[in-house]
């Protein structure tokens, strides 16, 4: 497509007033971010875990994960991609918003210390450690076409497809299957604006940690994501773990780490009827 001049200026406007809003926000920041966990750090005590499970590759998962509990996902092999829905079980039609996610929070690069968002301006879930800060919140995930592009004609599953199973195993259905966020999945954006994949940068063992921020529906999805360049479909399976998390302190990373988050967090206060001080308690 060509551009008028008048269009070229438009565009340039909206790009400067975007970057002063984005240098504001950032501004008004209180926390920088930490580098990424150590991957034989963050142990989990024996008595706190709930569940755990192997999910093959290519299928998914679902689970109802409540108010305080953490999901860890295993990267066990390193070259998987998981794929995450989640829904508020009280009320599904509010559920993960991955523009706001990105948008609200003026980042595309999730890691710890980021929170995920729901179209209510809410907090559904918490990223309270990540040994990678290597997911994709831009691109989502495979589909029928993108494994046929990927892997030729073939029995391969996919995450559009596993997210409509999930979604009825939950008492949802296809309506309820909106665009997800991909964990391990090396995804960036060039200086020309295209999508570049950088493998080097998930290894064999890395974890992260979802905290439930009020009581999910969640779904997972162990399928290759669509910028994967190997052509091969990937046979590795990943390890799920759920556990009793401690109640977050005062200062909590997610919850401070940034002064949209901050409004996050106080509006799950009152959606919970607590005050600001109280909210996830």
């Amino acid at each position: 497509m060509i551009l008028t001049e008048e269009q070229k200026a438009e565009i340039a406007a909206h790009t400067r007033r975007y970057n002063e809003l984005k240098a504001a926000g950032q501004e008004h920041a209180p926390r920088a971010l930490p580098a990424p966990t150590s991957r034989d750090a963050a142990p989990i005590a024996v008595d706190a875990i709930i569940h755990r499970e192997t999910v093959p590759a290519g299928w998914y998962w679902t689970t109802q994960l409540n108010r305080g509990e953490t999901l860890r996902i295993v990267n066990t092999q390193g070259i998987s991609t998981v794929s995450l829905l989640a829904w508020n079980a009280a009320d599904t039609t509010e559920r993960l918003n991955h523009a706001d996610t990105i948008k609200v929070q003026w980042a595309a690069r999730l890691q710890k210390g980021r929170v995920l968002l729901s179209d209510m301006g809410r907090a559904l879930l918490g990223i309270t450690e990540d040994s990678s800060a290597a997911h994709d919140a831009v691109v989502g995930g495979s589909t029928a076409a993108t494994n046929r592009a990927n892997y030729g004609e073939g029995d391969f599953r996919n995450t559009r497809d596993n997210f409509i199973l999930a979604a009825a195993k939950l008492g949802l259905d296809r309506r309820d299957v909106h665009p997800c966020v991909s964990f391990f999945a090396p995804v960036a954006i060039d200086a020309d604006g295209k999508f570049v994949w950088s493998d080097a940068r998930r290894q064999k063992g890395d974890f992260v940690e979802l905290r439930a921020e009020m009581d999910l529906l969640i779904a997972l999805s162990n399928c290759p994501h669509p910028l994967d360049p190997v052509r091969t479909y990937p046979q590795a399976s990943v390890e799920i773990v759920r556990y009793r998390a401690g109640a977050p302190a005062a200062d909590d990373l997610c919850r401070t780490a940034t002064a949209e988050a901050v409004r996050a967090y106080q509006n799950n206060a009152l959606y919970f009827g607590e005050t600001s001080e109280g909210a996830g308690q």
